[in-house]
Formats: structure tokens, C-alpha cells, sequence
């Protein structure tokens, strides 16, 4: 085999390692740049492990199905609170003309339908007194039927309203277990209550919901317009687009092909606090107050856009426990200090 020039092994050896560094690239789905430590499909970085991602997710979900039959609850409460007042207000009125009916028939005493036709001086004044007293029976019987038809739809609405208590007592119940579920499971992860992080939050278009005001189920049916590539929900879609519009335009990956969590079925999304990309070091300066920023956006506009949770900084929000601390391993992408996760429900 002829030997190698020295020029030549270098020229090897450099070509061998701009190849290396393409598969990489190319392995992790993040564009050439300064970006570095791309969290890993099998990092606990969303979650810790594959039994803490499923509670918390079925916290979350749990806490949110409740709050939306909640709010459903409170509107039909609402409608039904008008609807009554309507009622009892006519009421007053049909009341008063029962009222008139009752005294009619009091002034009159004895006098009979029979004893007035009998009285008619003439057959014209008889058909006439005949026709007059067909319309008074059938007003006196109409003016008695609406008031007995208005007692029983406000009978009804009070009926329908105590049932609307109960079922927001009942909603609420759920959310309290709920909340309970979240706190033990993240006990392995949470020594207590977080901080939070403050940012100036604008509010994010809502994304679309059923009519009764519930989340559509939705599949990885859009392109991932990330790096990542892959195919993300069209709610994860919307969201990624929101937080585009409301300044958050740095580095970003949603979709991931292996692991556990949300990034396979493309309901979540990392967001790099470096402009450059992931970097295998905890952000500060202006990095960090980016992340803050991007993770109070998110927690402000959870109900909105249909986010579960939200990690950033050793810190996990879920809409049913507020910030709690966060311990995913030590390393920056763990722990989520190079990055904030958005998982959506």
C-alpha cells in the first residue's frame, strides 16, 4: 500500500472531521452555527421519567378538562340566572292580570253566562253578548295558561341552576384531586413551591376549540417548519407561530423522532435561550432574561393556546399547581436552563 503524505493525512484528517460534524448536524436535526448540546431523545428533559411525563400529562389534562366543563358550567348558569329573571318578571305581570280575572269574578257574584245572554233585550244584543263572552273566556283561559306555563319554566330554571352548582362543585373536586395527583408526582422532581419568571406578556391569538369550548383532539398531521423537521399539531403549530409574532424568533425544535414525551406526537417544542441554538451551558444575562420572558408568555397564555406545561430554569409550570421547582439531572438541557419546553395539551 504506497504511504500517505504528510499534506495528505492532514487533508484526511480534516475532511474526516467536517464529515463527523455533518452527521451530527445532520443526527440532531439543528442547523450548522454555534448551537451545541441538542437535549437528546432519551435526556430527562421534559418531564424526568416515562411514568412522571404520563402523570403529570394526565394532571394536566385532568385539570383541564375540568376547568373547561367548569367554565361551561358558569355560562349555562349564567343563561339560565337571565332566563329566570325574564321569567319572574313576567310573572309580576301575569300575576296581575290573573288578579283582574279573580276580582271580575267576585264583582260580578251570581252573574252567569246564562243570566247575561238572558238579559239581551233583543237577538242582535244577544249574538253580541254571546261574542263577548267567548272572548273573555278565552283571554281569562290564556292569561291563566301563561301564568301556569311561567311558574313551571321558572320551577324549571331553579332545578337546571342547583344542577349547574353541583356540577361546578363536582369540577372543582376534580381540579383539587388533580392537583393533588400533580403535586405527588412531582415530588420527585420538586422540592416546592418556584419562583416564577416576570415578562411583559401580550396576549397570543386563542387557537381554535370545539363549540362547547373544548380542545379539538388533534394528530401530527402539519410539516414542522423547525429544523427538527418531522410534523408537529396544528395547535402546536399555532402556537409556535404566536410566539414568532410576539418577538420570541430564536432558535427552535419541536418534532422528535425518538424518546418518550410530547415531541413525538409533535405537541411540544424546545425553545434555545442563546440566539445561536442550544448550548451546553445554563444561560445568563441576556439569554436568561429571554427564557424568562418566553416561559411567562407561555404561562400567561396557556388557557389561550392549549398549553400543558411549561419548563424553564429548574422551574415546571402546570395550570394546576402554579411554578414548582424543577430538578431534571444537573446538566443544562435536564434541567432546562439552555432552553424553555412548551408542551401542549
Amino acid at each position: 500500500m504506497p504511504r500517505t503524505s504528510p499534506t495528505g493525512r492532514r487533508v484526511r484528517r480534516s475532511l474526516l472531521a467536517a464529515l463527523a460534524a455533518v452527521a451530527v448536524l445532520l443526527g440532531s436535526g439543528v442547523a450548522a452555527g454555534p448551537a451545541a448540546a441538542v437535549p437528546s431523545p432519551n435526556a430527562p428533559n421534559e418531564g424526568g421519567s416515562k411514568q412522571l411525563r404520563a402523570a403529570l400529562e394526565a394532571a394536566a389534562k385532568g385539570h383541564i378538562e375540568a376547568q373547561n366543563k367548569l367554565e361551561n358550567s358558569k355560562r349555562r348558569q349564567k343563561a339560565l340566572a337571565a332566563q329566570l329573571t325574564d321569567i319572574e318578571a313576567r310573572l309580576v305581570g301575569l300575576s296581575e292580570q290573573a288578579g283582574e280575572v279573580a276580582a271580575q269574578s267576585y264583582r260580578m257574584g251570581r252573574l252567569t253566562a246564562t243570566s247575561m245572554l238572558l238579559a239581551s233585550a233583543d237577538p242582535n244584543d244577544f249574538l253580541k253578548r254571546a261574542a263577548e263572552l267567548d272572548v273573555m273566556a278565552q283571554r281569562d283561559s290564556k292569561r291563566l295558561r301563561e301564568l301556569a306555563d311561567a311558574k313551571a319554566q321558572a320551577a324549571e330554571a331553579k332545578l337546571a341552576i342547583d344542577a349547574e352548582v353541583r356540577e361546578q362543585a363536582k369540577q372543582v373536586a376534580v381540579q383539587a384531586r388533580k392537583k393533588k395527583d400533580a403535586e405527588v408526582a412531582l415530588a420527585k422532581v420538586s422540592s416546592g413551591a418556584g419562583s416564577g419568571f416576570n415578562g411583559t406578556s401580550s396576549s397570543a391569538r386563542p387557537a381554535p376549540r370545539n363549540s362547547d369550548g373544548s380542545w379539538p383532539s388533534e394528530s401530527c398531521s402539519v410539516d414542522d417548519p423547525t429544523p427538527a423537521s418531522g410534523c408537529i399539531t396544528p395547535r402546536t403549530l399555532h402556537m409556535l407561530q404566536q410566539a414568532k409574532a410576539a418577538g420570541y424568533k430564536r432558535y427552535a425544535s419541536c418534532h422528535r423522532s425518538g424518546g418518550g414525551g410530547e415531541h413525538p406526537k409533535g405537541r411540544a417544542c424546545d425553545f434555545s435561550a442563546a440566539s445561536g441554538g442550544f448550548e451546553d451551558k445554563t444561560a445568563t444575562g441576556g439569554d436568561k432574561a429571554y427564557g424568562d420572558s418566553l416561559a411567562a408568555w407561555a404561562k400567561n397564555n396557556a388557557n389561550r393556546l392549549g398549553i400543558m406545561y411549561v419548563i424553564w430554569y429548574r422551574q415546571i409550570w402546570m395550570p394546576n399547581t402554579g411554578w414548582r421547582a424543577y430538578s431534571g439531572g444537573g446538566s443544562p438541557a435536564a434541567d432546562h436552563t439552555n432552553h424553555v419546553h412548551i408542551s401542549m395539551y
